[in-house]
């Protein structure tokens, strides 16, 4: 079997899935530090522990999205271009049983 021909769409949104979730594990690493950090503040600078669990909130929401939007369109972007390499050379051979 040759797989000539990706579905570019299709190739995105399982790699916007998995982008997603590769955010979430790095948002929760992310907010992790930022809390611990937050703690580690000197008493008298509440700002700079407020500061840093606001910014571990922000990850968790926030790097899910973004690694999700980037891993979309570079797989997009991957997937278009692997269907005009494969229309030159071949595609990729497969053997399965």
């Amino acid at each position: 079997m040759v797989i000539k021909r990706v579905g570019p769409v299709s190739v995105a949104k399982n790699a916007a899935i998995l982008y997603a979730l590769m955010g979430l594990v790095l948002g929760l690493i992310f907010s992790l530090v930022s809390v611990v950090g937050g703690f580690a503040a000197p008493e008298d600078s509440g700002f700079a522990a407020g500061m840093g669990a606001a910014l571990g909130i922000g990850a968790v929401i926030a790097m899910p999205i973004l690694y999700a939007c980037l891993g979309f369109v570079g797989a997009l972007i991957g997937a278009v271009l692997y269907n005009m390499a494969s229309g030159i050379v071949g595609g990729i051979q497969v053997d399965v049983e």
